[in-house]
């Protein structure tokens, strides 16, 4: 299934659009947009178009290692003949050292997402050089020893979107001193490039995307990232304990995770699976859901662990009804934030990527993915509060920043 997309208009022209307004309202997505065929908006002229990704701005460099890991105890659950399950994961981290940056996407991934995700939102093929974007985080530099022992977080994608997606959001935090964990769901995510060159893309979706085969489609995902999610933290707890896993490691991870202090992240499903691992899994202590509606037992039965809710501007309790049972049923901690001007592809890496491009691309339907809101402000209310959020649970830091309205980020509301 496809990276999201965002806003009545970007369905208007598709067949599938009441479908995946359904899908909308089951999952936290807007659409799935390779569903969807919009226009695809060309360069005007020259060379591609070239964006960058905000630096990150917590005091530590960042390094990043991209790994394969094999879970041999499972068969896939996405593709019945495949015995075991395969994973790409990249760990985010405080660093020491230098290195060279590390891409955005992987160049064969870089090269898909041009030629199969780029168009669906409105980007022609050749019009941007995806495989140019460098992050900012150094590959395989040694892990920084001042920062400690390093809390962790998960991070999960939206349906069909892959794990760098989240990489506005993910940097940051490793820049704080955070060990980040981002997953790729194989055969789910639209690409997922492996070693030795080997690129594995989504299944294709089935003919007819009635609501209940979307429903259907959405507990599968849910379920196999669950099972993904725990055996990942299984591997993170192994590196805690001294044991390597899935390849070469930077100088200084073994040994660096703290795995008394764990939380989950993420956007659209990874936002209800990051709820769903901390019911089920006792090593999760606290979460964030970037825009999700729940999927699934959560959404009836609630966490009892610290929880934090991003909501674009018209998601809400009362249009999205799991976000109102999960509400009421969760007990713990808990804090729903919403953004004006936000959509929901502001809680990825569109939110600073989009704007750029339809700088230069006026017809790619820029309000549709981001909505409104000034891109530099949303990312910078969604750092500091993601980042106090996981501060005050997995470090027990203080904060006023959830205490009511202030006038920071006066984009964002605290709803009761």
């Amino acid at each position: 299934m496809g990276a999201e997309a965002t806003g009545p208009s970007a369905v208007s022209k598709s067949p599938a659009s009441a479908v995946s307004k359904t899908a909308g309202k089951a999952a936290g997505l807007a659409v799935l947009v390779l569903a969807v065929s919009l226009p695809a908006a060309g360069a005007d002229a020259g060379s591609p178009i070239r964006v960058s990704l905000p630096a990150p701005g917590g005091p530590y460099p960042v390094g990043t290692v991209a790994m394969r890991l094999v879970d041999r105890s499972r068969p896939d659950p996405l593709v019945a003949a495949r015995p075991y399950r395969e994973l790409m994961i990249s760990l985010w981290y405080p660093a020491a050292g230098g290195g060279p940056l590390a891409p955005h996407m992987a160049p064969l991934a870089a090269a898909d997402w041009d030629r199969h995700s780029a168009p669906p939102l409105g980007i022609a093929k050749g019009s941007v050089a995806w495989t140019a974007t460098r992050t900012h985080a150094r590959v395989g530099a040694p892990v920084e020893p001042r920062a400690g022992k390093l809390p962790v977080v998960l991070f999960g994608s939206g349906d069909g979107g892959p794990r760098t997606l989240g990489t506005t959001l993910v940097e940051d935090l490793a820049s704080r001193g955070y060990l980040v964990v981002t997953v790729d769901h194989t055969y789910e995510a639209d690409q997922v490039e492996f070693p030795g060159r080997r690129l594995v893309r989504a299944l294709p979706l089935p003919a007819k995307l009635t609501p209940k085969v979307i429903a259907e489609l959405l507990a599968e995902h849910a379920a196999a990232r669950l099972a993904d999610m725990r055996y990942v933290l299984d591997q993170v707890t192994a590196l805690a304990h001294g044991r390597p896993i899935g390849g070469t490691l930077p100088t200084g991870m073994l040994g660096a995770p703290d795995v008394s202090r764990v939380g989950a992240l993420g956007q659209s499903l990874g936002g209800s699976v990051a709820a769903q691992l901390i019911r089920e899994d006792a090593r999760v202590d606290a979460g964030v859901n970037l825009d999700g509606a729940y999927v699934g037992p959560v959404a009836t039965y609630g966490v009892t662990r610290p929880f934090l809710q991003l909501a674009a501007e018209t998601h809400t309790r009362d249009s999205e009804p799991g976000w109102k049972s999960f509400w009421r049923a969760s007990t713990g901690w808990k804090r729903e934030l919403r953004f004006r001007g936000a959509a929901h592809g502001s809680f990825t890496d569109l939110q600073p990527l989009l704007p750029q491009i339809a700088a230069k691309l006026p017809k790619v339907p820029l309000a549709d993915y981001v909505g409104t809101i000034d891109p530099g402000r949303s990312v910078a209310a969604q750092r500091a509060y993601v980042g106090a959020f996981f501060d005050l649970h997995l470090r027990g830091r203080p904060t006023h920043l959830f205490e009511g309205p202030g006038t920071r980020f006066p984009e964002v509301s605290l709803i009761p």
